[in-house]
């Protein structure tokens, strides 16, 4: 992997900071980034699938004698 200098100096400043190794921080942030590609993957599909099905009001009404909103 290579990465440039500038880079590499701001990840040794933060891991001081945070008291950890270099790879610790790069293992950590692979993931989280990982992570955050993956959720907006799911996103993004969900996005699409509401367009070509929209919702209707009446989709939902099959569950308003269900909510208790704690006011009766």
């Amino acid at each position: 992997m290579t990465l440039d200098d500038e880079l590499v100096e701001s990840v040794d400043e933060l891991v001081r900071e945070l008291e950890t190794t270099r790879s610790a921080f790069t293992r950590d942030a692979l993931r989280e980034a990982i992570h955050r590609y993956k959720i907006s993957r799911l996103e993004e599909k969900h996005q699409k699938g509401y367009e070509l099905h929209h919702v209707n009001r009446e989709e939902f009404n099959v569950w308003e004698k269900e909510q208790d909103w704690g006011d009766e």
